[in-house]
């Protein structure tokens, strides 16, 4: 009887100790995506000097990478489910950290978009693979709320360490190329760690109709387009920050100019905090009502701003990351878990497609009304007009609280 018992503990033990393993895993995949993606708004202007670009040549660099997480999320996201999460998250960490230290034998901005593209289609694949791994280990709804969170928590961490290894390097006369070489690296070391991780073994229903034409079919399901639209909604509002702020603010004369400076720092600071802010709140409160505050409160931010111009946007803008903190991760969440586990790597592939398909054509939606109209605070009445849609989406979830309906199923 004892002997049986301490099987089951060690059993037990060996599980909580896999479970801890794949969620620093999934934080630190999340980390490296961010820290290559969002240091790219400090890279163009070096591009630009090397290259004698164009603003719209330059922006490729955010564009192509954008566009082949799309390609790979839609059309590849079903492997996750098809080859399982852990080959899914190998292959993609493997060819992300191929592409990386590729930078490092090449010169020519072509070269780099080629390789921008393939670190696009490694990042579908194993973000894919990571957002259904983990529906795997949580028992809950809400702990997969509170997981997704924590996850993008780590995004915003990378987001910040990005930007900030490329100034140094920059200050210091070495290339920025060593920021790709220093992901490679990281993802080396992530990949050895995946491959030594026990992952949950999860019951395929069907498994030989698992392929691109039915994961292709969850684009019909209401439930997966509607949190998709939501979510594109979001990016184009968060989007408009990271792109367009530091240009709306260069005009900024005020007695706050070490604010305007900072802005983008700041935003990053208080998005990433905001996260794990968002996951005591949503223990607190139903996430439906957490997501009607704070997509409320971003709504306001953008309203004043084009109402009130750039004197007041150079506080509000940098403040609604703290309130834009928990929307993606938790839109994300409630969408992949209205689906059982056998689809989520294709429903995390759709809304990682629309993901970036609005990360990719906002921004430049956002660029041609600026030039149309003549200033860049023509973009950000746009963007406020996203911010609304995202509100009224909100109050719409509240009312008729869709996914109960779902869950229930």
């Amino acid at each position: 009887m004892n002997q049986t018992s301490n099987l089951a503990l060690n059993k037990s033990l060996v599980e909580s100790s896999s479970v801890t393993r794949i969620k620093l895993l999934t934080y630190m995949m999340f980390f490296v995506f961010a820290m290559t993606s969002d240091a790219v708004g400090v890279i163009i202007p070096e591009l630009i000097k090397t290259y004698q670009l164009s603003l719209t040549q330059a922006s490729a660099f955010h564009y192509i990478p954008m566009a082949f997480i799309a390609i790979s999320g839609l059309l590849l996201g079903y492997l996750a489910d098809k080859w399982g999460r852990k080959a899914t998250i190998i292959v993609g960490l493997s060819t992300f950290a191929l592409a990386c230290f590729l930078f490092s034998i090449g010169s020519s901005f072509l070269y780099f978009l080629t390789l921008l593209a393939l670190i696009g289609i490694a990042i579908g694949l194993f973000k894919t693979g990571a957002l259904a791994l983990i529906g795997d280990i949580s028992s809950s709804n809400k702990e997969h709320t509170s997981t997704m969170n924590k996850v993008e928590g780590f995004f915003g961490i990378g987001a910040m360490a990005g930007p900030a290894i490329v100034s140094y390097l920059l200050v210091s006369g070495v290339s920025w190329k060593y920021l790709y070489i220093s992901a490679g690296l990281l993802c080396v070391l992530l990949c050895i760690i995946a491959m030594r991780t026990k992952y949950p073994v999860t019951k395929q229903h069907n498994e030989g109709h698992i392929s691109l034409r039915n994961s292709l079919k969850v684009m019909k399901d209401p439930y997966a387009v509607g949190f998709s639209v939501a979510i594109a909604l979001y990016v184009a509002t968060e989007v408009a920050i990271y792109v367009w702020m530091p240009t709306l603010l260069a005009e900024y004369e005020g007695s706050l100019t070490w604010l305007a400076t900072y802005s983008l720092t700041i935003f990053f600071a208080l998005r990433a905090g905001g996260r794990f802010l968002g996951v005591w709140m949503l223990k607190h409160f139903s996430w439906q009502s957490v997501m009607l505050w704070f997509s409320f409160a971003v709504f306001l931010c953008y309203l004043a701003t084009a109402i009130m111009g750039i004197d007041i946007a150079v506080i509000l803008l940098p403040l609604s990351g703290l309130f834009m903190s928990m929307i993606y991760p938790t839109l994300n969440s409630k969408g992949i878990s209205c689906f059982p586990l056998e689809k989520h790597g294709a429903v995390a592939g759709v809304i990682l497609f629309f993901t970036a398909v609005s990360a990719a054509i906002s921004p430049l939606l956002m660029g041609v009304v600026s030039d149309f109209f003549g200033h860049v605070s023509y973009g950000f009445y746009l963007a406020t007009f996203f911010s609304a849609m995202l509100a009224l989406a909100a109050i719409y979830n509240v009312i008729a609280d869709p996914t109960k309906a779902k869950n229930n199923n």
